[in-house]
């Protein structure tokens, strides 16, 4: 993938979001890139960009990190990744884009849903099964983790606990991702150079984010880009659809 503005505008829009509402970077950063590019040369730059974030954020909250809480998830979206992996590798492009934005519109509803009726659940296998083998393909197919966003939401009683188990979960996943993709041939140094390139833009962007954070209502902002996430899935999937 080519370094232009494009690409360095989509970097800065995913990190914008992401400082200010705390998600949704990766979502944001694909379905920007997904209008002009594959997704497999998509998801490999998504991952090294999410791993400085994955790495750092259970530092901060280590004293938060419960290893019950994700080791079992991760066990499971490891090995959900692998099917989302393949397909990734060897499926038709313009299918994977229509899948894509079918995802990001469920996704989108789904955060929809939750803004409107927030709740909590004290986690049954079966909703820990469901929302780990979901996200595990997802997640190796698109680098998307929105779902694992929403079942940590549920079934984590702080904010600090929210994060630290979450990229615990994150930043597992991403190193058996980099294996993987480097086995497949998907992550190439090609795309991690991009990546490196790109580190300015996502640091501009979080850093933009988190200043107007200060100035606008969390909620309000979550709902608008939850809001542009299903129109943006919505154009994926008729634009590819009428190719």
């Amino acid at each position: 993938m080519d370094i232009n503005f494009f690409v360095m505008a989509a970097c800065f829009c995913a990190y914008f979001v992401k400082g200010i509402v705390g998600f949704a970077n990766t979502i944001v950063f694909t379905s920007i890139l997904s209008f002009r590019y594959n997704n497999i040369n998509i998801s490999p730059v998504g991952l090294w960009l999410g791993v400085p974030p994955n790495i750092l954020m259970p530092i901060k909250e280590r004293k938060s990190i419960r290893l019950k809480k994700w080791l079992p998830i991760a066990a499971i979206v490891l090995v959900s990744d692998l099917p989302g992996m393949f397909l990734l590798k060897y499926g038709n492009a313009s299918t994977l884009k229509v899948i894509l934005g079918v995802v990001i519109i469920g996704i989108g509803l789904e955060m929809l849903d939750r803004q409107l009726r927030p709740r909590k659940s004290k986690g049954s296998k079966k909703l820990l099964l469901g929302f780990g083998a979901l996200t595990g393909f997802i997640n190796g197919l698109f680098g998307i983790g929105a779902l694992l966003a929403a079942y940590m939401e549920r079934t984590t009683q702080s904010a600090s606990e929210f994060r630290g188990n979450l990229c615990m979960v994150f930043l597992v996943d991403a190193i058996f991702r980099i294996i993987a993709y480097t086995c497949l041939g998907i992550v190439t140094l090609e795309s991690l150079w991009t990546a490196v390139r790109l580190v300015p833009c996502m640091l501009l962007g979080l850093g933009a984010g988190m200043f107007v954070s200060r100035f606008v209502e969390e909620r309000k902002m979550k709902l608008v880009v939850i809001v542009v996430l299903i129109f943006s899935g919505a154009a994926i999937c008729i634009t590819n659809l009428m190719r």
